[in-house]
């Protein structure tokens, strides 16, 4: 499983960074079919709104209430403004995490580790034609 804490639906850099994981959907399925999850403190009306806007394919859930209290779990909520930090964590089947990375604020982290991480915990699978 991915898991995509991010600070706010509409902001410009939250909207590339999970259009680009929208885009790269069938690749992420290629490692034994990960499922990805988008997590923000926003209420689930504005992740309904968003993804429905932005065409995304894969679930937003709402850290809302009691705010941020999941991305506190995983330590990627930010204290300062409220909201969650824009970090990444790839879960194996067994609930370990075994990647993770927290970006820096406003930084698009892209898709490289996710991928790289991916290929470590199943090698060939993500090969084309395999």
């Amino acid at each position: 499983m991915i898991l995509v804490f991010y600070p706010a639906d509409w902001s410009p850099v939250c909207t590339d960074q999970l259009s680009l994981y929208n885009q790269l959907l069938p690749d992420f399925k290629r490692y034994n079919s990960p499922e990805i999850l988008g997590i923000s403190v926003d209420g689930i009306w504005s992740h309904l709104a968003f993804a429905k806007d932005r065409n995304l394919k894969f679930p937003l859930l709402s850290d809302f209430e009691p705010k941020g209290d999941v991305a506190r779990r995983y330590g990627a909520f930010q204290h300062s403004n409220g909201e969650a930090a824009r970090a990444l964590f790839v879960i194996d089947e067994n609930g370990v995490i075994r990647w993770s990375f927290l970006s820096p604020v406003g930084v698009n982290p892209g898709a490289d580790g996710l991928l790289n991480a991916l290929e470590q915990m199943y090698p060939n699978k993500g090969k084309l034609g395999e």
